[in-house]
């Protein structure tokens, strides 16, 4: 008979289990693409063409697109109910919030 989930978990040493939970937390805040965020966000495409005031197929190459102006990646993104954030990381300077790139006129 095949375990489920919650009993390989459980028969786990706390500190492997700790680790697993936290390996799936990151991976769940990962998003890989802008397809993947919409649907994080349960909108269909028909929706954020509505929000964005485009055609449906606009939407779709959005998604498709490898390199996107930043504005047209931020207005996708509050779209979809979120914001954008850039952040920078420079060695020995830390990480840092990069503000007013790819503001909308």
């Amino acid at each position: 008979m095949a375990r489920t989930h919650r009993e390989i978990m459980a028969a786990l040493p706390e500190a492997r289990r700790k680790a697993v939970e936290a390996r799936a937390a990151e991976l769940i805040a990962e998003v890989e693409g802008l397809k993947a965020l919409r649907k994080l966000a349960e909108q269909s495409q028909a929706e954020m063409a509505s929000k964005l005031k485009i055609k449906q197929p606009s939407v779709h190459k959005i998604e498709k697109q490898t390199d996107l102006y930043l504005s047209t990646l931020r207005r996708y993104v509050e779209a979809a109910g979120g914001t954008l954030e850039l952040r920078v990381q420079l060695p020995g300077k830390g990480t840092m919030s990069l503000t007013g790139v790819g503001d909308l006129m």
